[in-house]
């Protein structure tokens, strides 16, 4: 993923891109023959920048983040935020203390196709989640909680908006030595439920949310990049979409209401790098990145919790 960031901070408004570190000499001589300055350790990388775009294992989350932040340095980390809550919590308070922007890459909140609902009305009852992939080795020094659920989990979080009241999951290992596809049920506060799937085993791969709310339903595929709304409207209500599809009518609540097919128009963006982009407006403004490191915790908290009620329905089941 490193290199992707890379070439992408080049094209940044508002920053420059003053070079990287690896500790790979191969990726060293790679980025040196693009012109790229490459540092020969981080600490000398840190001594000449602003803020750090760390794309590093998860157990190297913490400490590169945090000696980065007792440098001053802006912090963009990609998720997992750390290995642990408390790791988090103290990446979160160092963050605050020295006034400092801290982002967490949970790219799909930039993914157009999420974005294109940012004038639809959420109120989600239920909520359903798949997202499967096939095989691949990067990522896999984690459970599948980690390296995909978690996506759909903060997503699910930002548009919930109310403390998970109760978790139940369910997970086994299959070709690595963690947990490679795992299902879990949250129910929140408010009633909501969601259920969620993540597989790093798939034959097909599919990234796709689906919500269910009072008179509506939102389908989201973030693989495809589309969004897809039905709803309930009365007969003479403007429609948000230039072109919706009238599936039917009836009498709903005492008024005539139609049944309408819409999908929002789509902007042809690179999420990565809009949350970069993200990264260095906030930076400059001073304002919460969209997605902030207390996100990042909130999301952490709730894969933990996943992750020990899988453990728990192993234990029983053996």
């Amino acid at each position: 993923m490193g290199k992707h960031h890379l070439r992408l901070a080049q094209e940044l408004s508002g920053a420059e891109l003053v070079g990287c570190y690896d500790t790979d000499p191969e990726v060293q001589q790679r980025e040196r023959d693009k012109g790229i300055t490459v540092f020969d350790s981080y600490d000398a990388m840190l001594a000449k920048v602003d803020a750090v775009d760390l794309v590093v294992p998860t157990d190297e989350h913490y400490p590169m983040a945090k000696q980065a932040m007792e440098a001053g340095k802006h912090v963009f980390l990609e998720k997992p935020i750390t290995e642990t809550l408390e790791q988090g919590q103290e990446l979160v308070q160092l963050a605050e203390e020295n006034n400092l922007t801290f982002q967490i890459g949970h790219i799909e909140r930039f993914n157009p196709a999420i974005t294109a609902l940012k004038s639809t009305p959420l109120a989600p009852r239920f909520i359903e989640s798949h997202r499967l992939a096939q095989f691949q080795q990067r990522g896999t020094e984690v459970a599948v909680i980690l390296d995909l659920m978690i996506h759909d989990i903060d997503i699910i979080l930002s548009l919930v908006k109310s403390p998970v009241d109760k978790v139940d999951a369910s997970g086994v290992p299959v070709i690595t030595n963690s947990v490679d596809i795992a299902n879990a049920r949250l129910t929140f506060e408010n009633g909501c439920v969601a259920n969620i799937t993540a597989s790093r085993i798939s034959q097909k791969p599919m990234r796709k949310l689906r919500i269910f709310q009072r008179a509506a339903y939102i389908s989201i595929d973030f693989q495809q990049n589309t969004s897809e709304i039905y709803r309930l409207k009365d007969a003479d209500e403007e429609s948000a979409s230039d072109f919706p599809l009238i599936l039917g009518e009836l009498e709903y609540d005492g008024s005539k209401k139609q049944i309408i097919y819409e999908q929002p128009k789509i902007e042809e963006t690179n999420a990565l790098k809009d949350e970069l982009q993200s990264f260095v407006q906030s930076i400059k403004s001073g304002e919460k990145p969209l997605v902030s490191g207390e996100d990042g915790v909130r999301a952490l908290e709730v894969a933990q919790l996943i992750q020990e009620k899988v453990q728990e329905s192993s234990v029983l089941s053996s």
